[in-house]
């Protein structure tokens, strides 16, 4: 166990130093200048004030263009520095009308189906859900392609989407989608490779927003593959890219989408032949069951969900000492660069009385409750599999108890989570209901 404290609360330049020191890993050959002159800042104020732009009017009008009045609020969100309902609720008071803020809250619907998908199948996420929609005509690379990486493959977009994502850590959907796309159809690249170097560097990075996402384009978790063509490009670009790229005519993504599909897909679909996918919402999550009762003095576990003093078990017991672990296991498995862990450290700086700690997670919960006198462990509701593999194992010896985010809708009658538009028709009118 490796105290982290003394990386709270440093200036961005000695931040990212510290981190560079004491992660070496993460340190992988980046401009800690240009990490350093990063215009989005972790914590909560920097979170509410990006939330006061919300323009909900103008997000349902521009969202699909790059430049459109997206509300950039994904890092955040991803680690609930503001929830769900927060934002929805912040949407609501902002329209002019409740139906202005019917697409952004629709957004965000995509974002809760994403984690109740994750909380239902686990590690399986990192797997193909289901065959492909349609048969690719060649693929399976495991690996990124070296010019890709490099942003040197001539094309005008990629390049400057893939110069933007390692520069920035942040990407607008459309050309998320755009990227997977053509790394996966056109370049023959496995998704899981391109979902990984995704997650290495978002800093919304989010397993299953991400995986799940570069599934739907896949075509693995989706009626139909996504294909990304130049007439897409240029509508929703004002051609920005296109007109001083010297492959324009002449490109990969020429064509409507049936003749991509018919260029780039074997002409028999596997989707016809595919059972409807059914997936069954996990159970409410009880770690070692119930908490047994007249437990006092809980000890806050802040995970990669819940950054904030303001998370559900933080805020909960407010009183009550605070830890997160920086696990040996997650920095191995994402591989976060140093502009992921600034954002985070960021954020955990605004959390007053919070120690950190770089160690497995059992072992430095069990130890820190153990010299603040804990009785048992609180955490916020989280999906991710690693924090419930080690919750579990950590209520063989100590009680953990899960404290629920505010509700962003209602799922009691959710009972299939195959397709968002099943799981949006069951919880749109209640997503759509402000907190009382």
């Amino acid at each position: 166990m490796i105290d982290l404290g003394h990386l709270l609360g440093c200036d961005r330049e000695r931040l990212v130093a510290e981190i560079a020191r004491a992660i070496p890993a993460a340190d992988r050959g980046q401009s800690h200048a240009s990490v350093i002159a990063l215009p989005i800042r972790g914590g909560r104020n920097a979170a509410l004030a990006r939330m006061a732009t919300i323009d909900p009017a103008a997000y349902a009008r521009t969202r699909n263009h790059v430049a459109g009045a997206v509300t950039g609020l994904s890092p955040w969100i991803r680690h609930g520095v503001v929830s769900l309902a927060e934002v929805r609720d912040r949407a609501l008071g902002l329209a002019r009308r409740p139906d202005e803020a019917t697409k952004l809250v629709s957004e965000l619907g995509w974002r809760d189906y994403w984690r109740q998908v994750h909380a239902a199948l686990g590690d399986r996420i990192r797997e193909s859900i289901e065959p492909p929609a349609a048969r690719p005509r060649s693929g399976g690379s495991p690996r990124m392609p070296e010019d890709v990486l490099a942003a040197v493959t001539g094309m005008e977009c990629i390049d400057a989407f893939v110069r933007r994502l390692h520069e920035t850590g942040w990407l607008h959907n459309h050309e998320r989608m755009w990227l997977a796309s053509w790394l996966v159809h056109v370049r023959g690249v496995r998704w899981q490779a391109g979902a990984d170097w995704f997650l290495e560097h978002l800093l919304d990075g989010d397993p299953a927003s991400n995986h799940l996402s570069w599934q739907w384009v896949a075509g693995t978790f989706s009626a139909k593959p996504y294909i990304f063509n130049r007439e897409n490009l240029e509508a929703f670009t004002d051609g920005v890219h296109c007109s001083r790229c010297p492959l324009i005519g002449n490109c990969d993504v020429e064509g409507d989408y049936d003749e991509l599909a018919a260029r780039l897909f074997e002409p028999e679909a596997v989707a016809s032949a595919r059972e409807p996918l059914r997936i069954r919402p996990a159970p409410p999550w009880r770690p070692g069951g119930n908490p047994a009762a007249g437990l006092r003095r809980p000890l806050v576990w802040l995970t990669l969900d819940s950054l904030s003093a303001e998370s559900p078990a933080a805020a909960t017991h407010a009183d009550a000492p605070r830890v997160f672990v920086v696990d040996p296991a997650w920095l191995a498995e994402e591989r976060p660069t140093l502009k992921r862990l600034a954002f985070i450290f960021e954020c955990l700086a605004d959390v007053p009385a919070l120690e950190v700690h770089l160690g497995d997670p059992v072992e430095v919960l069990a130890a820190r409750a153990r010299t603040h006198g804990c009785d048992h462990v609180a955490l916020a509701e989280t999906p991710c599999p690693r924090i419930r593999r080690a919750a579990e194992t950590l209520a063989m010896s100590l009680p953990v108890s899960v404290i629920e985010w505010p509700r962003f809708c209602d799922r009691s009658r959710v009972k299939d989570l195959g397709r968002f538009s099943r799981y949006w028709s069951q919880v749109s009118g209640s997503a759509l209901e402000p907190t009382a």
